[in-house]
């Protein structure tokens, strides 16, 4: 299996860190958290990754090169224009391959067991795979539900409780070849809600600890409990 990790955003909430280091290359005891994210998924085995870059794009090119000095095999998507989490995957196909792959954001930290997602995959019928987390403080209202195994819109959640994406998940290419979608900006679940709606998404709920670094507040969360 291969994985792409998402690692073009600006970092804005991250300012003034991010205006000359990149948001994927700030780093979590010692090493880039970039690094992290490499390094735990050659662990499981899995070295095929590509990655889309867009700030300061060249610094992280620099740092990990083709990838071989970290045992992975790494394909570069450099973004002229940001393309959100979507357009980045699917401007990135050509390297993906036609099997399913693993998506994780760079700027979340998540000790999920990712070899057992690797290990399952998915079944012929469903398209995406989701690993959801309890709501946090920043997203209280959640981003879907999960029924039985299966994820539903937060609009069709009734009494079910709320979750939210953790930013890792299991996705098939072809969700993203149904239109025109090459080189246009635009967030996962625009691809997402739709194969909701036909219950072709499954997920699951993680239990344990899970950091979006998205602001300075969160970083010096996730920096308190691994030494930054």
């Amino acid at each position: 299996m291969k994985a792409m990790i998402l690692s073009a955003g600006l970092g804005k909430r991250l300012r003034p860190l991010t205006d000359t280091v990149p948001k994927p290359m700030l780093p979590v005891s010692g090493k880039p958290i970039l690094q992290r994210h490499i390094e735990k998924l050659v662990g499981i085995g899995i070295k095929n990754l590509v990655i889309n870059i867009h700030w300061l794009a060249h610094e992280i090119e620099n740092y990990f090169g083709s990838g071989h000095e970290f045992g992975a095999e790494i394909q570069w998507s450099r973004e002229d224009d940001l393309l959100e989490t979507g357009g980045g995957v699917a401007a990135a196909l050509p390297m993906l391959g036609e099997d399913p792959f693993l998506l994780i954001n760079s700027d979340i930290w998540i000790d999920h067991p990712i070899h057992s997602l690797v290990e399952r995959g998915i079944d012929q019928e469903i398209d995406a795979h989701l690993v959801l987390v309890e709501n946090p403080e920043h997203n209280q209202k959640g981003d879907y539900a999960i029924d039985d195994g299966t994820v539903i819109s937060r609009s069709d959640s009734g009494s079910v409780a709320t979750v939210t994406f953790s930013g890792l998940s299991i996705l098939r290419p072809e969700i993203f070849k149904t239109k025109r979608l090459r080189h246009k900006a635009f967030p996962l679940r625009d691809t997402l809600l739709p194969l909701i709606k036909q219950r072709r998404v499954t997920g699951e709920v993680f239990k344990g600890y899970w950091c979006d670094i998205g602001t300075q507040e969160r970083y010096r969360e996730l920096c308190d409990k691994h030494l930054c």
